[in-house]
């Protein structure tokens, strides 16, 4: 029985394929990407040949290859980017240059060479420098990290990697002329193109969007309007349509519609990208022996070359947790750098196999990053012993002598210091008389290892210790054995390598007289820790629904326009740690 080759039946057995296998990895919990590129590779010409005409669903597939950069340059606020502090900036600015530069020592060690019209050496280096979003977001969402400070550094990181693929794609149509000028070319046309988007959108979109915006189909339409016709023009100008659709994202990133086209757009992009990674999969050949050990090779590579970023971090005063965390999150490969080097194999600027070693090296990387993230604190700590066997010191400033346990006066301690402890040390610091409140702010000891909540506080000049609460020893070494009353603010759920319940054993070790509040936001849990001996259990949703309730009910009888204006005037006066 011959095959189907016609696009319709084409597409609907790769689609009801990607499903039944992306079920199957879903429950493995590995990213979707790979069960869609394994399907490609069951059903194309090079194993079962259900699909054995790659040309049946090709430009279906490009269609999502540019829709899925639209909706990545939708998710880049540069207006966020350029707040993000220097361990984002700086970071995100040198990982991947310093990445490419090992990829192309390691690569040309290992037997990889340019040649005429063949540019694996560079391909190989740049696309092992990109990191995966949808399996660093996924997986810090899931462990509820993506707000701590590790995980604010992963994801800004990420977003500059997306910006230097932007340059890579602007070169990309050029690198077969080697010569300086029209590279520099490249990369003019690159740049005139996001700044003449960027205008544009600033001055000219505003107007069509508010046109249509009482007609939310309308937003959506106007959008991918927008991102094929950048499309289109990068394409008429020599650059790739790719990089038009994310310069087009980009250029509404910061719109108040973004969100709206964002959510629409994604349900589209999820239907074409699912057939342009399985088109690609059909792509790859069966993998000789010596492509498999490139690849393997170049996993190792990609794991170890993201340790680039802890020497920079670490020069930035920010400790041990919070430099090695980063690059244990991005030690795997992007699904950019797989887009990447299709578009050069369809350039003819790679061989296939390269294609291979980048899938193969992508797939490899993301089912150990699964696990590594999953396991980061606990490889963060080994890894920060064997920093400190070899003399590089931690932030930990905890006093150890006996002179200096006799010294310590606080009574009130935070264990752990997140949003909901630095709202309760703002209301410290507004209570009653200013002498007062200092008065019992000298009171109050934070023990946490985030280096940035650290410099704040001692510039409040509250006392703290960088440690980690998860440890006994921590609080042995705190010397908080004369404390009254001892506050574990942060919930089971973001919480690791501990639990309320176990600080509270720790606790009543170390301060016998103390009395303990823990937090939680599950009431069976809260009950168990009274059982437990908890002084005080706090729940945010319970504690803070009485007030939520009396504005509800004023609202309802008197309007909220009083209360707004009140409580965004009390936002703006309110400097609290942790904003």
């Amino acid at each position: 029985m011959t095959p189907p080759t016609d696009l319709l039946s084409s597409i609907g057995i790769c689609v009801s394929a990607a499903a039944l296998l992306a079920v199957v990895g879903w429950r493995l919990r590995q990213p979707l990407i790979l069960a869609y590129l394994l399907t490609g590779v069951l059903i194309g010409p090079h194993g079962l040949q259900w699909v054995p005409h790659l040309e049946s669903i090709k430009t279906v597939a490009e269609i999502g290859l540019i829709l899925l950069l639209f909706v990545i340059g939708l998710e880049i606020d540069l207006k966020k980017l350029a707040s993000a502090g220097a361990p984002v900036l700086l970071t995100g600015a040198l990982q991947v240059p310093i990445c490419i530069a090992l990829g192309l020592g390691f690569f040309y060690v290992i037997g990889t060479r340019n040649g005429p019209n063949d540019y694996s050496l560079v391909y190989l280096a740049a696309c092992m420098s990109l990191s995966s979003t949808l399996v660093v977001v996924k997986l810090l969402y899931d462990k509820f990290e993506l707000d701590t400070l590790p995980g604010r550094i992963t994801l800004g990181v990420l977003v500059i990697q997306d910006l230097w693929a932007v340059g890579m794609l602007a070169v990309q149509p050029n690198l077969t002329n080697p010569d300086l000028l029209p590279l520099a070319f490249s990369l003019l046309k690159g740049a005139l193109m996001v700044v003449g988007s960027l205008f544009l959108s600033k001055n000219v979109l505003p107007f069509l969007f508010r046109s249509v915006a009482k007609a939310p189909e309308l937003v959506l339409v106007s959008g991918l309007a927008w991102c094929f016709f950048l499309s289109g023009v990068a394409s008429y100008i020599g650059l790739s349509p790719e990089m038009g659709a994310l310069i087009a994202g980009v250029s509404l990133s910061t719109f108040p519609y973004n969100l709206d086209v964002m959510a629409k757009a994604v349900s589209i992009r999820d239907f074409f990208v699912t057939l342009f990674f399985v088109a690609l999969g059909m792509q790859i050949p069966i993998p000789t022996w010596q492509v498999v050990g490139v690849a393997l090779a170049a996993s190792v590579f990609v794991m170890v070359s993201r340790l680039a970023v802890v020497p920079i971090l670490y020069a930035l005063g920010l400790g041990h947790r919070a430099s090695l965390l980063p690059a244990i999150n991005l030690a795997q490969v992007s699904e950019f750098s797989i887009v990447i080097a299709s578009l050069g194999f369809a350039r003819q600027q790679i061989p296939a196999d390269v294609v291979t070693v980048v899938i193969i090296t992508f797939a490899v990387t993301a089912v150990l990053s699964t696990y590594m993230i999953n396991a980061s604190h606990r490889v963060q700590k080994a890894m920060s012993g064997v920093l400190k066997l070899v003399g590089v010191k931690d932030l930990d400033v905890a006093p150890t002598g006996e002179e200096e346990r006799e010294e310590r006066k606080e009574t009130v301690v935070f264990l752990g210091f997140f949003r909901d402890a630095s709202s309760v040390l703002h209301e410290f610091e507004n209570d009653g008389a200013d002498s007062d409140a200092k008065d019992f702010l000298r009171k109050i000891l934070v023990i946490d290892f985030n280096p940035t909540v650290m410099r704040e506080l001692r510039r409040r000049k509250i006392s703290c210790i960088y440690g980690d609460v998860a440890h006994a020893d921590t609080l042995r070494h705190a010397s908080i054995e004369n404390a009254e009353l001892v506050i574990s603010s942060i919930t089971d759920d973001i919480l690791r390598g501990t639990s309320n319940l176990r600080m509270l054993k720790n606790i009543r070790a170390s301060s016998p007289k103390a009395r303990v509040v823990l937090t939680t936001e599950h009431i069976p849990q809260a009950l168990h820790f009274y059982e437990a001996g908890a002084d005080f259990v706090y729940i945010p949703r319970l504690q803070s629904a009485p007030m939520l309730a009396r504005i509800l009910k004023q609202g309802l009888s008197e309007g909220f326009e009083a209360l707004r204006e009140a409580e965004i005037e009390h936002l703006r006066n309110r400097h609290e740690v942790l904003a």
